[in-house]
């Protein structure tokens, strides 16, 4: 049996100056979204990440080390119920967690290892998004304060000659019941380990989601990085959708056109590289 290793020690200068730099880097994020929040504003691609997913604001705030940790002359009453005191600070009790979560952990690992170890595919060009408006009425439209880049009709022709190929059952099973039977596959919560695949924006999207959800188990940098990726790709997703957006400074990627579809593709390759290292940082920061 191989012995435990020795957690690794942050003096106190060290833990706050971590903690204080991850508050001072996710306020960028999140002070202009809780200022439309108190003003009733909406924004269909910075709020997305906040009402989407379920982690709050304050909870993407509080920073944790991440398993293995231990910080010098800290209060445990301060980190919360998963971390125990030592004889000099505190450290995350990494057991309890597991005890406590091990399940969902489990799942979540293999969704990460089951999506790393399958090949990328980039042919979707974005069409979940317009097939989540697929023969919609302007009331129907989930964003329907933003006008639509063409008409129904053409936007509705747009999907039906290009087709959709969405791996993602939380991209699929926002698609209007019209959109569905146009859809290559029929991805379901059952099989989402068997279709998820890592040149998907919404697989990528998503490591913020799983990445929030070992929390504490990893460090809040990491979350914060995944979060940071995610808001990048739902910006292309957005730019990509039927939705003209360009008055928010998010001009189209037209890919209706060929050159829109390249451009697309080129962002979708780049957002695959990126994923894939935090999807192993994941992985490593929960061995099986």
């Amino acid at each position: 049996m191989t012995a435990a290793l020795a957690p690794a020690v942050l003096d106190v200068a060290a833990w706050r100056a971590r903690r204080r730099a991850h508050e001072e880097r996710v306020d960028v994020w999140l002070t202009p979204h809780l200022a439309r929040r108190r003003r009733g504003e909406r924004h269909p691609v910075a709020d997305f990440l906040f009402t989407y997913y379920s982690h709050r604001p304050a909870q993407l705030r509080r920073w944790h080390p991440g398993a293995g940790v231990e910080l010098r002359d800290a209060d445990p009453a301060e980190f919360g119920r998963d971390y125990r005191a030592t004889a000099a600070g505190v450290t995350l009790d990494t057991e309890a967690v597991r005890g406590r979560r091990g399940e969902s952990i489990a799942w979540i690992r293999s969704l990460l290892a089951a999506t790393a170890a399958r090949p990328a595919h980039f042919g979707c060009f974005g069409m979940h998004e317009w097939a989540m408006v697929y023969r919609q009425t302007r009331e129907e439209l989930r964003h329907n304060a933003w006008p639509l880049r063409l008409d129904p009709e053409r936007t509705a022709a747009v999907v039906e000659e290009r087709g959709v190929r969405c791996s993602h059952f939380d991209a699929f099973r926002f698609f209007t019941p019209p959109a569905r039977p146009l859809n290559l596959l029929t991805p379901t919560r059952e099989t989402q380990h068997a279709h998820e695949q890592p040149g998907c924006l919404h697989a990528n999207m998503d490591l913020y989601k799983w990445a929030y959800k070992l929390s504490p188990l990893v460090p809040s940098e990491l979350v914060a990085d995944c979060f940071e990726l995610a808001r990048e790709v739902r910006t292309l997703d957005m730019r990509a959708s039927p939705y003209d957006l360009a008055a928010l400074g998010h001009p189209p990627v037209r890919v209706e056109t060929v050159q829109g579809r390249a451009e697309y593709a080129a962002a979708q390759r780049e957002f695959a590289d990126r994923a894939a290292v935090l999807r192993d940082r994941l992985l490593a920061a929960v061995p099986g």
